[in-house]
């Protein structure tokens, strides 16, 4: 898969430097993947959630983070829209395109 804008990756993880290390697992992992489908996904990352309009949620570091991307199964694109803590994941709508 080609993650659109890692630079969100390492950005975030300036602000917050305890999610260094599970964002970049999170980034080899999905780079060398080749995902068709949500049970896909799952064999990778178990907690993943789609929440709809082609949006899927990863808890990251033990749910601490919450990471939401589009993902194009075809074209093998994710595209990360939203990066925060718990607390502000609760404040949002995942399905929505207005934030980041």
């Amino acid at each position: 898969m080609r993650v659109v804008t890692p630079k969100r990756l390492t950005e975030f993880s300036k602000k917050h430097p305890q999610s260094k290390i599970p964002l970049l697992y999170w980034y080899e992992i999905v780079k060398s993947a080749n995902w068709n489908s949500l049970d896909e996904i799952k064999q990778d990352f178990n907690s993943v959630d789609y929440v709809g309009n082609n949006r899927y949620v990863f808890n990251i570091k033990g749910n601490d983070f919450r990471l939401i991307v589009i993902i194009i199964f075809v074209s093998k694109k994710v595209y990360i829209r939203f990066i925060g803590t718990h607390a502000e994941y609760s404040k949002i709508n995942p399905t929505e395109t207005k934030f980041l």
